[in-house]
């Protein structure tokens, strides 16, 4: 993400929100959904085939989820979630589903604009995130009704694109599409700003002095001052405001990029803050010699384009394809169907449970499966023994001397693509200037030639804007955040992060890869929020009265 580059911010005085959200893909989008008073409630003429929780809806029906206990409703739910009340919203819009039901949601919406909260989404590019940069051809791992969101039907948006019932998977393409349609359909448009880059979330210190606070205020205008305006905030003047209220805002800065690639400052206050930027910024390096050259990429975009520009065809030298998840096996795939040679390594052995593959059905991911066969069949053999010795001892020079073409298992399977080469438990020493890889594995060195290294072990999130890079937040404040390893610690059932009162946390940042989990923190941030404004006194009266259009920051 490109730093704030402007040493000064404008001149206009901040704006003080109830909420902003940082990121506009499928978990901003959602939270933005509910927070624009649509509520969810049991529908009465449908009937939940878990007889437990259809009774604990049962007791309270006349009141919307959000104003239910969460905990309640989510004692005892199961799934491919750690987060309770992620298990809850998707068994509520999907139930049954990891079962291979596929029947109609529990839930109808309604819309009550007294229950409006105005909040700011701040995304980077349009409604939809990470998902515009993603390749249009291939398919996403959930079918295509587990990526959408409330209240709007995916096939409905689709219409005839649909596949077929046995795999209704769907491409990025039709997803991307799907979410900025979405927001254009709910009306959501007035509450997302795109192009924006924030550099800096911070709370603000006791005592600070904002002496632009009271003209922030009034820049609001009429109903935006009442409906931002806390207890403590008694007028519009400065001096009512206690350290107390100080010590609850956030301040967010950044910049929109405008039209010639202008960057316009902007400084926002925020009573509360929800990081929703998913966990793609940051690709996982390997730390190796050679990892920068220009010949080396963290991303399949870049072989892509390589095979666009006729950069890589049959007669190039191998490529090499460092990982053993669903983005390495995409690359796999990729290079295959245009007849690039491939030397695929990875750290764990074929036999490992903890492979991505193993947990795929093979009806419904054929092209993984293949990909997995010729990882397992497919293997390096090298055939001359001595020359593997040679290696081991003469470390230092290995690079100078090549070893021998790759061999292939004598199981290699009929019908699969003869240039691929896979080195199980292998790592990446180096990699050289002279398009050479250095590789480690069976107590051997080995060196080959290449045409493009692609490192594909993952991505973390970036979170440079916050204090520590947000590390502090993690469930082990010693290490980075990492969306599996070390996810944000928040509160089981409102998604504020332990170590933050008003920070929240959603989606990959606290472990929801999926589409269909990563709505449940939606509904536990807006149900939070909801019941925090009443309790204050505070709802909406007009919620067709928002805080600012999209043009607000510029």
């Amino acid at each position: 993400m490109p730093l704030l580059e402007e040493t000064t911010h404008p001149q206009e005085p901040p704006i003080i929100v109830p909420v902003i959200i940082i990121g506009n893909g499928p978990s901003g989008i959602s939270l933005s959904y509910l927070l624009s008073g649509n509520k969810p409630y049991l529908d009465p003429t449908t009937v939940h085939p878990n007889p437990i929780l259809y009774r604990k809806l049962q007791e309270t029906k006349h009141l919307a989820i959000t104003e239910q206990d969460l905990e309640y409703l989510s004692e005892g739910l199961e799934g491919r979630s750690r987060n309770a009340v992620a298990l809850l919203f998707d068994t509520l819009l999907h139930p049954n589903a990891d079962f291979g039901y596929e029947y109609p949601p529990v839930l109808q919406w309604r819309r009550e604009k007294q229950q409006h909260i105005p909040h700011l989404v701040l995304g980077k590019a349009t409604p939809g995130g990470a998902w515009h940069a993603m390749e249009g051809s291939m398919l996403t791992i959930s079918l295509g009704i587990w990526m959408e969101l409330p209240g709007v039907n995916y096939r409905d948006l689709i219409g005839g694109n649909r596949r077929d019932v046995t795999n209704d998977r769907a491409t990025p393409e039709e997803i991307s599409s799907y979410y900025r349609n979405y927001v254009k359909l709910k009306g959501l448009q007035k509450n997302f700003v795109d192009n924006t880059y924030v550099t800096s979330v911070q709370r603000l210190c006791r005592g600070h002095k904002m002496e632009n606070l009271e003209n922030g205020l009034s820049r609001l205008g009429d109903q935006r001052v009442d409906d931002c305006r806390d207890e403590t905030f008694e007028g519009n003047g400065v001096e009512s405001v206690s350290d107390g209220a100080l010590g609850s805002l956030w301040e967010v800065r950044g910049y929109q990029q405008v039209q010639n690639n202008t960057h316009v400052p902007f400084s926002l206050f925020a009573e509360n803050v929800v990081l929703a930027t998913g966990a793609s910024d940051s690709p996982v390096r390997l730390n190796v010699e050679g990892e920068d050259l220009p010949f080396v990429f963290h991303s399949v975009s870049n072989l892509g384009l390589a095979i666009s520009l006729e950069k890589l065809d049959r007669n190039s030298d191998p490529i090499l394809i460092v990982g053993a998840g669903l983005s390495a096996a995409d690359a796999v795939l990729c290079a295959c169907s245009h007849n690039v040679g491939v030397l695929h390594i990875f750290r764990k052995n074929v036999d490992d449970p903890d492979l991505i593959f193993k947990q795929l059905p093979k009806t419904l991911y054929p092209e993984y499966h293949k990909v997995y066969n010729m990882m397992c069949s497919q293997t390096y053999t090298n055939v001359d023994p001595s020359s593997r010795a040679q290696t081991t001892s003469m470390a230092s020079s290995v690079c100078a001397k090549m070893c021998s073409k790759p061999q292939l298992a004598t199981n290699a399977g009929i019908g699969l693509f003869p240039d691929y080469t896979s080195f199980p438990g292998h790592c990446v020493v180096s990699l050289q200037s002279d398009m050479k890889c250095l590789v480690q594995g069976d107590n051997a060195l080995k060196a080959f030639k290449i045409s493009m290294a692609l490192v594909l072990i993952g991505t973390n999130p970036n979170l440079f804007f916050l204090k520590e890079q947000g590390q502090y937040l993690g469930q082990d404040p010693s290490k980075p955040i990492s969306c599996k390893q070390n996810p944000i610690d928040i509160h089981p059932y409102t998604f504020e992060c332990t170590k933050e009162p008003g920070l929240f946390a959603m989606g990959p940042l606290v472990g929801d890869n999926f589409v269909r989990f990563l709505k449940g923190g939606a509904l536990g941030i807006a149900a939070c929020l909801l019941k925090r404004l009443k309790k204050k006194g505070k709802l909406i009266g007009n919620g067709g009265n928002n805080i600012q259009e999209s043009r607000c920051l510029v």
